[in-house]
């Protein structure tokens, strides 16, 4: 018995070239519910390095290498979709822009920091999303030379509609991944957050605002 692919990409671009197959349990490749449950997020058909470890041993460090190198590049892809699917015309990191100010109105010099970027990046990105109606700019009250900078409604309604959207994909992904297995993946994902050392706080990831 198949279950059903880990990600779907419909008619939208995929985030290989279209003339290389991506094999794989997070990138669209077929695997069994025993496979998914006994492996988490191992190989399907195999790994550039060669192939699946057996299941139930302990898999070596390429193989766990490949695995989240593989599933990071699906999240990235239902990142990418999710922008693109509502037409809000606004790239990833103008997005993570948006995200920073929905928790309060900064100065260009911390926003360039909290996206770790240079103060002139941010100003031209920033400028961009001033024309667009999606971010505001005033005078900070105590020092006149600073600028503060503060997310419209029209900006929020676009982090929403992106959160939504990248909700859904998401769960669709779930669909395909057997019951069984959801609850090593969950551990194994919270692992894995600790050992990059992540903070579970909404605000330490500005691209995956929830």
């Amino acid at each position: 018995m198949q279950c059903r692919r880990y990600c779907k990409h419909g008619n939208g671009p995929r985030p290989e070239s279209a003339g290389r197959a991506t094999r794989g349990p997070v990138l669209g490749g077929a695997i069994s519910m025993t496979d998914v449950a006994r492996g988490g997020l191992g190989y399907a058909h195999g790994g550039p390095s060669g192939g699946r470890s057996e299941p139930g041993s302990v898999p070596g460090e390429d193989e766990v290498t490949e695995a989240i190198i593989q599933a990071s590049r699906a999240m990235v892809a239902i990142a990418v979709r999710s922008l693109g699917a509502g037409g809000d015309e606004v790239t990833l990191p103008q997005y993570r822009t948006l995200v920073v100010l929905t928790y309060g109105k900064r100065r260009l010099a911390d926003l360039a920091e909290a996206l770790a970027v240079s103060p002139s990046t941010a100003t031209r990105m920033c400028d961009r999303l001033v024309r667009k109606g999606l971010i505001s700019r005033s005078r900070d009250e105590i020092d006149r030379r600073e600028v503060n900078l503060e997310v419209t409604a029209s900006g929020r309604k676009v982090v929403a509609d992106v959160i939504e959207r990248r909700r859904a994909e998401v769960r669709t992904v779930l669909e395909g991944i057997p019951v069984e297995a959801r609850r090593p993946l969950v551990d194994s994902l919270y692992v894995l957050a600790a050992a990059a050392g992540q903070s579970p706080e909404p605000h330490w990831s500005p691209g995956w605002h929830e």
